[in-house]
């Protein structure tokens, strides 16, 4: 039923979202990693607003993306239903209940797609963006061993300028680990090289949008 329907929204949404978003899509390396995703993979993005979501699963549009997301989205009635039906994921940042990574688990055992906003939550004024790393993305790399493919938006919907967002290359949380470091130590480390590599992402976006790169 969560294929199903989000095929329904994706065919009756994609003009609507071609309208409000126009999205144009980057790369940092087409070669290495495009609109199309082989087997099981988790998207991390940065966060601007509740649009991110919207925008992403028409991005990676042949794919069906399970987003985590938090309690207070859920609370209001009808968005709820609808992000339930669409597979999201329930976080309850409040509590110590740790289910939503066994979901996510499941769900990559599965060869499916986890999405994650790192930061937990949308940024406030004047805050540094992007906001320290939650390190859930890590700990489901290491354990299923799936691959990471990493995302940045500018944000920009509905208003003149375009959303642009740019996807980045793969990479294998393993490939970081260091044996001589303890596990808190490499989580803390891997989660961080994520961090630090969307703000590059970020950068490469500009670059690529100012010189008209297709």
């Amino acid at each position: 039923m969560i294929y199903l329907f989000n095929w329904f929204v994706k065919i009756t949404g994609y003009l609507v979202q071609k309208i409000v978003f126009r999205t144009k899509v980057y790369y940092e390396d087409k070669s290495l990693q495009s609109r199309r995703i082989k087997g099981k993979a988790i998207i991390i993005s940065n966060h601007t607003s509740v649009y991110d979501y919207a925008a992403e699963i028409f991005v990676f549009y042949s794919r069906t993306l399970r987003y985590q997301m938090a309690e207070v989205l859920f609370k209001k009635k009808f968005l709820g239903l609808f992000l339930r039906a669409m597979g999201g994921i329930y976080v309850d940042r409040n509590s110590h209940d740790f289910s939503f990574m066994l979901k996510s688990e499941k769900i990559l055992d599965k060869n499916g797609v986890v999405g994650i906003f790192p930061e937990s939550r949308l940024p406030k004024e004047g805050e540094e963006r992007p906001l320290k790393f939650v390190p859930s993305a890590t700990y489901l790399a290491l354990n299923s061993g799936a691959k990471i493919i990493p995302v940045y938006t500018n944000g920009e919907y509905f208003g003149k300028k375009r959303a642009r967002v740019i996807i980045g290359k793969p990479l294998f949380a393993a490939d970081y680990y260091d044996d001589t470091l303890s596990e808190k130590e490499n989580i803390e480390k891997i989660t961080e090289i994520l961090r630090q590599n969307t703000i590059r992402l970020g950068k490469l976006l500009d670059e690529k949008s100012k010189d008209g790169v297709n």
